[in-house]
Parts: C-alpha cells; structure tokens; sequence
C-alpha cells in the first residue's frame, strides 16, 4: 500500500527505526530543525523495542505533521499478536508486541508500506522502509548497480529521490541517476552512537543528535520490564556494533558472495 500526495512540503525530517528507543526519539525531536519541520516522514520500524507504546503515543501527538511508514518490524508486532507469527527475530520483539494496546496495533496494521511527496530540491521523493518492492529487502551503500537496478524495478520514473531506512546505516548515494537517503537509526544505530536522522529539502543533510546514553540506559532499565534490558541498551545505545560488521553481516544478503561470517549481535534490521 503506496500512499501519494501531490502536496510540496517545505523541509522534511526523516527518522527511521526508531524501536522503541524514547530517549533518543526525545532528543530527535527537541532538534530546533526537527521542531521547524513542515513535516516528520518515519520510515519504518517504529515500536519494537524497550518503549513501544510511549513511542507511538509521542508520535502521535506530534499531529499530522507526522507521516508514517510501516517497516518489517511493524508487520511482525500486528503478526505476533494477531497470532500469525511463532518465530522471532529476538526476544525484545514479542515482549513489545505484548506491551501494546490493541488500538495501538490497529494503528501499525493500518499504516502504508511506502509513501510519495513532493519535497524542494528533490521533485518527488518516495518513502519506504527497505526498498520500494518490499520491507525486508537488503540494499547498502556499496551495493551493486545491478542489484539496484533489480530493486528499482517498476519504480516511476519521475521518482528521483528514494528515502529508505532498515539497516540502521546513514548514507547518501547515486543508483542509475536516482540519489538514494538513508538516514540511520534514531533508536539502534550501527557503527557509531547518537540518534541519527535527515533533513531533506533543498539539501540533504544527514544528522546525528548526540544524547546522554549513561542516562537514557539508566532510565530503560528502570521503567522497561524488559528482562535483558541492561544489556540490550548497552549493546544497542552505544553501538556496540561496528559499520564493518553490519556491512559483512548484511552484505551476502544483497546478493552477493558471502565472504565473512561476521556480524554477530545484529539481531534487528
């Protein structure tokens, strides 16, 4: 499900996998350029993780500024508590499937897979979570011509602009003439800490807003139930894993040779 909108918004703020991280989502939003934003664009993975619920509700009192995207993450809370899924890709993702309201998840059960606008220096712009055919799908900042080429695939092409999220990596690229945006994680970067994010139009301007993660580990452990909490935002906050090892763990997954088996602690994408 594509939502369009021929509306041209002035700057546009972009934060993907968030997981339900507040801290981080808190800090992201106090960012006098995120407050300024015509609009909020969140590309995906939003609530799985330590906060899900608070997450949500912060969002949504942001108003329609707001415009959202739903990302495999998403689609795995609405299955697993919709009892459609019986396998995990780790243990964070039942815990907040279950700390959800059932509103809550009608809520993610609603939201589109992509979306379109039109945004200044960029002409029209699509939004979605992994690639534009599919949630999961792996594309990386070294990936192949060929595999963007297979991943463009019936993509208009007045869409000049793609604004992916998904594997927690910042970077901005060239593919077959399209520039394409991903902005990081707000909430479980890889490779270096800080909540990361985008501000697109005219530009693009890729962002890290540095908070206090001493302080926000502290506060997940004392209000998540959440039994390995400790340890998950240590690993997670501070970024414990490296953009080496997500790029070796995820690159065989674009289709490549797998040359490493390195990688390990990347449970989420």
């Amino acid at each position: 499900m594509t939502r369009r909108s021929s509306a041209e918004p002035g700057r546009v703020a972009v934060l993907s996998d968030i997981h339900g991280v507040l801290p981080a989502l808190e800090a992201v939003l106090a960012e006098p350029d995120v407050a300024a934003a015509e609009r909020i664009v969140l590309t995906g993975d939003i609530a799985a993780g330590p906060q899900p619920g608070e997450v949500i509700e912060l969002l949504r009192a942001q108003g329609d500024r707001v415009l959202w995207v739903a990302g495999n993450a998403d689609r795995e809370l609405v299955g697993i508590r919709r009892g459609g899924r019986d396998r995990f890709p780790d243990t964070i993702t039942p815990y907040a499937a279950h700390r959800l309201t059932a509103g809550q998840i009608d809520f993610l059960d609603s939201l589109p897979t992509s979306l379109t606008l039109t945004v200044p220096g960029h002409g029209r712009v699509l939004f979605c979570h992994a690639t534009p055919r599919d949630d999961e799908e792996i594309v990386l900042v070294d990936s192949r011509p060929a595999r963007w080429a297979e991943v463009f695939t019936g993509l208009d092409d007045d869409v000049r602009t793609v604004v992916c999220g998904h594997t927690h990596m910042p970077y901005a690229r060239l593919a077959h003439g399209r520039l394409v945006v991903n902005p990081g994680s707000v909430g479980m970067p890889y490779g270096r800490p800080g909540a990361h994010w985008c501000l697109l139009g005219p530009g693009t301007d890729l962002r890290v807003t540095p908070y206090d993660i001493p302080a926000a580990a502290a506060r997940l452990v004392a209000e998540c139930a959440y039994p390995d909490i400790a340890a998950w935002a240590d690993h997670y906050l501070n970024a414990r894993a490296s953009d080496v090892d997500a790029l070796e763990a995820f690159g065989p997954r674009d289709g490549r040779t797998r040359v490493s088996e390195q990688g390990e602690g990347l449970s989420r994408s």
